[in-house]
């Protein structure tokens, strides 16, 4: 059985005095499966929600009211670096090896950890960008001047760009502070769906390729954060009343897509919740679903992580008590993708001369892949291997069968010279034994 592992950050002061729990720890490393256990923490780090961004080889957290990132090192379970931004920090979140920054001054930050190459867009928010959501083509921010950002990644990435950084779309149907984001990693511009909340107690769902705003659903009271399902086929959210909402997106009733029945202007109340948690544990500050939708984790200000039942009415369970307020819930990825390099460090951000160099680790061979090397990592033998092999011995191919029919046709031409060349031979023998006979 895998096991499934997920990591959480603190911020703020303890709950209540425990000396069981250690006050300098700020991230910890859980193991969900097989069975629930702390596998490891990382001390002197208070990230703030949205602050936290978990990588291949490091962890990156934002500190409270501070310019500073802390990176940490998964294997060591050290920090390495502390890197200084020129802005205070709000929100984080990592693209492959590009970390990119909200600050509270509405900018956005990116930072190549790989070269240390730094990109700075102008303040195109007037309030703090407050959370962020990524995938390798785009980056939103949403801020708490209500506006939501799009931004093409590689066009932020390029070098030497003639034309000042602006977002490519904005969606600007909330009318109060964003709390959350959440998308799918789809590169279909009709699937890539988006989810958004807001402090004006309601959740958008779009399209964030085309802007178009696909469905609005009303919640009873505020919704702190959002996940949507692995699958994209549900999205589920937390409000401050302590409730969990799972809201199906295409159920007997779509909300969105080409069976749905309403109109995309058509507001859904949302009133009915999966389960309540207990006022004393303090409304959910973080969200995380497993990666194979099955498992609900929220984090609470009063230190608790709750695990939830996908069933009606079903209460949630007590995970851990961390003793100080939950601030970031984010799974580690089960299989990490294939790349042909590996950065060796992680560089600081270059503020000086634009200079960069890129240090790694060959971890493939960038030759072309041969067919030995496609049989050697495939389990057992290919079909279409076995396939010729047999046929090898019932029936000789076509192809075999016409170079046969050519090679004995030149062997029979050969032996037809040698004959002749054997009989000349044996005639001149035969005339030269005559005359030396006539001469004795």
């Amino acid at each position: 059985m895998l096991s499934e592992e997920f990591y959480s950050s603190v911020c703020g002061p303890p709950v209540a005095p425990n000396t069981a729990i250690s006050k300098d720890v700020g991230i910890y490393c859980h193991a969900l499966t097989p069975s629930y256990a702390i596998k490891s923490t990382f001390k002197k780090s208070s990230a703030p929600p949205n602050g936290l961004a978990l990588g291949p080889s490091h962890v990156f957290t934002a500190q409270q009211d501070k310019s500073q990132v802390h990176v940490y090192s998964r294997a060591r379970g050290n920090q390495e670096v502390t890197v200084t931004f020129p802005e205070r920090i709000r929100s984080l979140t990592l693209v492959g090896d590009v970390l990119a920054v909200g600050t509270n001054e509405g900018s956005l930050i990116l930072w190549e950890t790989c070269t240390g190459r730094m990109v700075t867009t102008p303040p195109c928010h007037v309030q703090p960008v407050s959370c962020l959501a990524a995938t390798p083509y785009h980056v939103l921010t949403g801020s708490e001047d209500s506006n939501i950002h799009v931004w093409t990644l590689s066009r932020l990435l390029e070098r030497n760009a003639s034309t000042e950084l602006e977002p490519d779309l904005t969606l600007s149907n909330h009318r109060g502070a964003i709390t959350a984001l959440a998308l799918n990693e789809s590169a279909n511009p009709e699937t890539s769906i988006c989810v958004s909340a807001s402090k004006d107690k309601t959740c958008v769902l779009w399209n964030y390729q085309t802007g178009e705003a696909l469905r609005t659903l009303l919640f009873p009271s505020v919704p702190l954060c959002v996940a949507i399902d692995p699958g994209s086929r549900a999205v589920f959210v937390c409000t401050e009343d302590g409730g969990l909402y799972l809201i199906e997106l295409f159920g007997d009733k779509p909300l969105i897509g080409r069976h749905s029945g309403e109109t995309s202007s058509t507001v859904v109340q949302v009133t009915s919740p999966l389960a309540v948690a207990d006022p004393d544990i303090g409304p959910a500050s973080c969200l995380a679903l497993s990666h194979d939708g099955t498992t609900v984790l929220t984090g609470h200000t009063k230190g608790k992580i709750m695990q939830w039942q996908l069933t009606d009415n079903g209460h949630p369970t007590e995970l851990a008590d961390l003793n100080a307020s939950v601030t970031n819930l984010t799974f580690a990825p089960l299989l990490q993708d294939p790349a042909p390099t590996k950065p060796t460090a992680v560089v600081k951000p270059s503020l000086g001369e634009p200079r960069y160099a890129f240090t790694s680790q060959l971890e493939t061979d960038l030759g072309p892949e041969t067919r030995f090397d496609t049989i050697l990592h495939e389990p057992g033998f290919p079909e279409d291997v076995l396939e010729r092999a047999i046929l090898s011995f019932t029936e000789p191919a076509p192809q075999a069968a016409a170079n046969d029919l050519e090679t004995q046709k030149k062997l029979d031409e050969l032996w037809q010279i040698i004959n002749e060349q054997r009989a000349l031979q044996k005639a001149t023998l035969q005339k030269f034994v005559e005359a030396k006979s006539g001469k004795s």
